[in-house]
């Protein structure tokens, strides 16, 4: 599935559910824009761009993102990549970071992923919560 945006005056709400890892972390904190029962299941106009952007940077899978309509610079892309593995869930990866296939093909580019690391995901590299499901354990 491609890419969806979800715009308002001063913010485009990206959603890329291909690495999605239904952390459930945006609508648990934000029910009012991010309602997964809905179609459209993003609103924008729920809460302020504030907010918004707050829950869109928790998100751990980076499927969610935003590109700010403003004077405010977008966040720096950090320097160097960083690994830390969720407690019986992913390996969170952040920093510039290419995903390369095993014939050497760029599978994604970004700044933030949520890899797979308990071998169920559909959807490999990426986790996709299949780690809840199977009771993996770290």
């Amino acid at each position: 599935m491609a890419k969806k945006d979800y715009e308002r005056e001063g913010l485009t709400v990206h959603w890329e559910s291909a690495i999605c890892q239904h952390s459930e972390v945006c609508w648990r904190s934000l029910p009012l824009v991010f309602r997964p029962k809905e179609r459209p299941w993003i609103d924008v106009q729920g809460a302020s761009v504030e907010r918004i952007m707050a829950t869109v940077d928790a998100c751990p899978s980076r499927a969610l993102s935003y590109t700010r309509h403003d004077d405010h610079p977008q966040d720096p892309t950090p320097a160097g990549v960083s690994i830390h593995p969720e407690t019986d869930g992913p390996l969170h990866v952040e920093g510039p970071v290419r995903i390369v296939d095993a014939q050497g093909e760029v599978v994604r580019e970004g700044e933030r992923f949520a890899l797979c690391r308990c071998g169920h995901s559909g959807n490999k590299p990426f986790c996709d919560g299949s780690h809840e499901v199977h009771g993996f354990r770290s």
